[in-house]
């Protein structure tokens, strides 16, 4: 069979040609002005997009000022003034300006006597779920302790538990106050036991660790640090 002629497949690909430029011209009648549209909104939504990043970095920097202001309003004793500043941003949709903020705003009900008002602010913390867990294990301890004396010591050690376990960063301050609790609920053994493992504790606070030594030694435990055993050679 001979083959093609060159002069025919030039007027085929011309052809070929056509046919691409009428399906890109119909193509550009029905869908072009969709298209640019969604162009358009594309790059609307994106500009958006690029504004509200501008304005919560902005935002963001603008409370943390603010928290600054009120930390050095605290640090010269007036409290009101912190208050005025701390109230906005306890609102924060910034979860760590939001804690921060209640968490010195408890504290300034504190200085005040207010322990049911600083119990509350800290177990608002407490149950925030979008809170990271280190500030909610610590307003959960700080709320226990405003409260201490006016809850059943069963609350105390049900709440504090699973923090007065070694390990935990917060074995000193949550054991203390469940041996404490312990002592309200006559288990005095159970308590002296506690008292023993915060002393023997490293990682406890030398404050807490003193405290616990003194508080085992009068429940007649022993407290003292596990002696470390040399290494025969």
């Amino acid at each position: 069979m001979a083959s093609t002629p060159p002069t025919q497949e030039a007027f085929l690909r011309e052809v070929d040609e056509e046919l691409r430029r009428d399906e890109l011209q119909s193509l550009w009648q029905r869908y072009g002005r969709l298209g640019i549209a969604i162009i358009v909104l594309l790059l609307a939504a994106w500009g958006g997009w690029l504004y509200w990043q501008a304005e919560k970095n902005k935002a963001s920097g603008l409370e943390g000022e603010q928290l600054s202001q009120a930390l050095d309003d605290l640090q010269a004793a007036n409290p009101d003034a912190a208050l005025a500043k701390l109230g906005p941003l306890t609102r924060s949709k910034n979860v760590g300006y939001r804690a921060s903020a209640k968490m010195a705003e408890a504290g300034v009900a504190l200085g005040k006597d207010d322990f049911s008002g600083a119990a509350r602010i800290y177990g608002e913390v407490a149950s925030d779920t979008s809170v990271p867990q280190p500030w909610r294990d610590l307003a959960l301890i700080r709320q226990t302790a405003a409260e201490f004396d006016s809850i059943k010591p069963e609350l105390v050690v049900t709440r504090l538990r699973p923090l007065a376990a070694k390990g935990n960063p917060w074995f000193g301050s949550a054991g203390e106050m469940v041996a404490a609790a312990y002592l309200k609920m006559g288990k005095a053994e159970l308590a002296g036991k506690m008292f023993a493992d915060i002393g023997k504790d490293e990682n406890v606070p030398e404050t807490i660790r003193s405290r616990a030594v003194q508080m085992a030694g009068s429940l007649g435990v022993d407290s003292a640090p596990l002696p470390t055993k040399e290494v025969t050679k």
